[in-house]
């Protein structure tokens, strides 16, 4: 306030009076240095200011590169804990890698080795289809071959069943069409079987024993049995004695003589010993044809018992009744092995070739 009055009384006095030089010089310099105080009073404010923005400035800087330094750090470490975990992850991946290719490689073996085992199972499959075949077919031979020695069927319908039983276990579609073929053949066996030879050979063993009986066509003394009775005249028994006399001699001169007409002279001229060699020859030929019907030859059969029919019916009398048995027991007997014919598995046979072939 002092500074203020100063200053003012001198403005006011060049009103009242006119300045002097020195006062003049004296409120120059006091305004000179007025201006410097208030100069250096600026030039410190803005120094002061300039100072304590400065101090500002620094702790700013110093608190920013504190925070750099930790966020440095922080990135530092952030930035180590990252490559070692890329390392472990490259690692990770590079285990991972190795155990894929090994996991690869085992599944490329795991598929051959499946695929190497499947070849084997249908190869063993296969092996096991040809070996059922082949062992049913020995079996069916086998069986036919026996069925045609013994004329009994039954071991060829056994065969076939248990071919039948066999391929049912088996379960495989390629052997169906075996199945159903050994099936008809088994049927049709069954349906035209006639059991055995049994009522046949017994014919022929009767046959046999009769053929020593049978009359020849030249045995006077013998045939006729039947006719002669009818040629008997009959005589009462209170007819008087010549009469009855006369009756004998007539029967007798009629046993003596006979009238008659011989088809087949052949037969007359049959001597004893003839006679007897034809029923040995007879007995032979039954012989070779019950031995034909035991052996399953129905050719021969039939061709023998032909034989003895025509030679029963050209040397042995036809009056005879147990020349008709025996002529009836051969006719039975020819149409009885004329209906029999061996066992045949021809379809089942085709099949298992077919199988065989694999087609």
């Amino acid at each position: 306030m002092s500074d203020a009055s100063v200053l003012n009384e001198p403005l006011q006095e060049p009103v009242v009076r006119a300045p002097g030089p020195t006062t003049l010089q004296t409120s120059h310099a006091v305004t000179v240095a007025l201006i410097s105080k208030i100069v250096f009073a600026l030039v410190a404010v803005v120094a002061l200011v300039a100072l304590v923005i400065s101090l500002a400035l620094w702790q700013k800087v110093s608190g920013m590169q504190e925070q750099l330094a930790r966020q440095s750090a922080d990135a530092l470490a952030q930035s180590l804990e990252a490559r070692t975990l890329a390392r472990q992850a490259h690692e990770v991946v590079r285990d991972t890698a190795a155990r894929l290719a090994l996991a690869e490689t085992r599944v490329g073996e795991v598929a051959l080795q499946r695929s190497q085992l499947e070849e084997l199972m249908q190869s063993l499959s296969r092996s096991r289809d040809e070996n059922l075949v082949v062992d049913i077919d020995a079996a069916v031979r086998l069986a036919l071959q026996q069925a045609q020695v013994t004329g009994n069927v039954q071991p060829l319908l056994a065969a076939l069943k248990a071919g039948d039983l066999r391929i049912s276990r088996a379960a495989q579609p390629r052997l169906a069409p075996l199945q159903r073929a050994m099936q008809h053949d088994a049927d049709r066996l069954r349906s035209s079987a006639s059991g055995d030879n049994g009522e046949a050979l017994q014919k022929l063993d009767e046959l046999i024993r009769s053929v020593d009986d049978l009359p020849v066509l030249n045995a006077v003394g013998m045939r006729g049995t039947a006719g002669s009775a009818l040629q008997v005249e009959p005589v009462a028994a209170d007819a008087p004695w010549w009469q009855r006399f006369l009756s004998m001699v007539r029967n007798e001169a009629r046993s003596l003589l006979r009238v008659g007409r011989i088809e087949r002279p052949e037969a007359v001229l049959l001597t004893p010993d003839q006679t007897f060699f034809l029923r040995e020859n007879l007995k032979l030929k039954l012989l070779n044809a019950r031995l034909a019907l035991l052996s399953r030859q129905v050719d021969t059969a039939r061709g023998e018992l032909a034989t003895v029919s025509a030679s029963i019916n050209r040397y042995f009398d036809p009056a005879s009744r147990r020349v008709q048995a025996a002529a009836t027991l051969v006719q039975q007997l020819q149409a009885q092995v004329k209906t029999s014919e061996p066992p045949r598995v021809d379809e089942t046979l085709a099949a298992l070739a077919t199988a065989a072939a694999g087609r």
